[in-house]
């Protein structure tokens, strides 16, 4: 089932949403020879991602809008998309891969074989009776991987495909990635801000500015000699930096002897029977402490974050928040003493646009804080009110979820992969806003994989692997 990679040309390209006020990208033009790779870099709300769904033809066959210039793609693509979730169909991981082999006529002996290589080749063997919906946001990615990579297609089209994943799995993805490109079995689309990783691939590199347009596009070398600084004045994260913590005053530590505000006793949860997620975890968490939950994919880092303010009941065990137990309290009651940003922003959003997103339900008091916030996390609502939250960016959709927290001003605050998606001057406001908020009280509590952000949060460590507690 072998194929040869196929060549990509895109000549002044563009394209405009229907519902759009701007093009989303314009002016596209690179020839990408077949087997190489392209990588497309820019700050968020750049287009990255819907020159993406262009290259993977669904822009605009199943998304209405107008294309200018032309594209041209020599054989049908694979995309991995900036939401994995989005493109799981099948109940069952091992369904999920063998759908895309069927779909392309594979023979039921040869989809035997290939489906549990693919998912071993994605970190996720012995998993294939388990629930597509019940992994976590990590191994939901390692599949959606998986199932695009199973058939071998001549184009990939990958939009931040290692975002959800752990040190060890991004590390492993690019290497995997880079076998692929050393023996010429595809041409590559990478939409990547793990840029230091992606560089080392790219044999094209096209960098957008925040309008779409395209600041320089070219060898890697030679863009980044030509246009570095154009390009880290737009937000985009360079390879030939060491990104230092952003600047201000240190947050000071609390004092972990005062009474904690979440108490977390032996707890125990499962989504399905007899598959524990959280074995006998018991935590302390103090009043403007800030903790990050790390560990590998599917240890269980974000089912905890969920149980500590109340979104999941535990099996067993107790959770305090604030002397509460917050899953008995009524949603407006637990919304001000605790806020939640998920790992997919779209599954807590409830209104059509933004102002109302983020004004759902709010006090006079709360409300008054919307214009302020709303330009700190750069989506100022002269801009962003009117506009849907599901055509926002990945990393405008993942500030709006934070606006939509922070402007109730909770005592606790979990956080899960906020950084997901975030351009450097994204990340730089994120970070502001969270020292700030600690400086104030709040717990901050943090799912992650980006160390970085661990660091310059100076956060205490808390590992979980395989749902217990390893460290913290």
């Amino acid at each position: 089932m072998a194929t040869s990679p196929g060549r990509i040309r895109a000549d002044g390209l563009g394209f405009w949403y229907r519902t759009g006020v701007r093009p989303a990208f314009h002016d596209v033009s690179f020839d990408l020879p077949a087997g190489s790779c392209l990588v497309v870099v820019g700050p968020s709300g750049s287009g990255k991602s819907t020159l993406a769904l262009a290259v993977a033809g669904l822009v605009p066959g199943e998304i209405p809008g107008e294309v200018t210039g032309t594209l041209t793609v020599e054989g049908m693509a694979g995309m991995v998309f900036q939401d994995p979730a989005s493109q799981l169909v099948m109940e069952r991981v091992e369904d999920e891969v063998a759908f895309g082999l069927e779909n392309l006529g594979w023979l039921p002996e040869a989809m035997l074989s290939r489906v549990p290589e693919g998912l071993a080749d994605a970190g996720l063997p012995g998993l294939e009776r388990r629930r597509s919906q019940r992994l976590s946001g990590g191994q939901q990615q390692r599949l959606a991987l998986a199932g695009v990579l199973a058939p071998r297609p001549r184009i990939l089209v990958l939009d931040e495909p290692t975002a959800n994943l752990d040190p060890d799995g991004a590390a492993t993805f690019f290497e995997r990635l880079g076998g692929l490109l050393d023996m010429k079995s595809a041409t590559v689309l990478l939409v990547e801000h793990r840029v230091e990783a992606a560089w080392p691939l790219a044999d094209l590199v096209l960098a957008l500015d925040r309008d779409g347009t395209p600041i320089d596009v070219g060898a890697p070398g030679d863009v980044l000699a030509r246009s570095g600084e154009r390009m880290a004045a737009a937000g985009i994260w360079l390879p030939t930096e060491t990104v230092a913590a952003v600047s201000g005053p240190r947050i000071t530590a609390p004092d972990r002897s005062a009474s904690p505000v979440v108490i977390a006793d032996a707890l125990r949860f499962g989504y399905e029977r007899d598959v524990p997620v959280i074995r006998d975890v018991s935590v302390s968490i103090a009043r403007g402490e800030r903790v990050a939950l790390v560990g590998p994919n599917g240890g269980g880092k974000s089912t905890l974050g969920r149980l500590l303010v109340g979104l999941l009941r535990p099996d067993r065990g107790q959770v305090h928040l604030a002397g509460h137990d917050p899953s008995r309290l009524k949603p407006a009651e637990l919304a001000r003493l605790a806020g939640y940003v998920f790992q997919d922003p779209e599954s807590g959003f409830l209104a059509n646009t933004v102002a109302e997103e983020v004004g759902l339900g709010l006090m006079p008091e709360e409300a008054a804080r919307m214009p302020e916030l709303m330009d700190r996390l750069d989506l100022p609502l002269a801009s962003f009110g009117a506009r849907s939250p599901y055509r926002l960016s990945g990393g405008e959709a993942r500030r709006l979820s934070l606006a939509v927290a922070l402007v109730r001003d909770p005592a606790v605050l979990v956080l899960d992969e906020p950084t997901f998606g975030q351009d450097r001057h994204g990340y730089e406001g994120l970070l502001r806003i969270l020292r700030d908020r600690s400086d104030a009280g709040t717990t901050l509590v943090t799912a992650t994989h980006d160390l970085r952000l661990v660091r310059d949060l100076d956060a205490r460590i808390i590992e979980i692997e395989d749902g217990w507690l390893a460290t913290g």
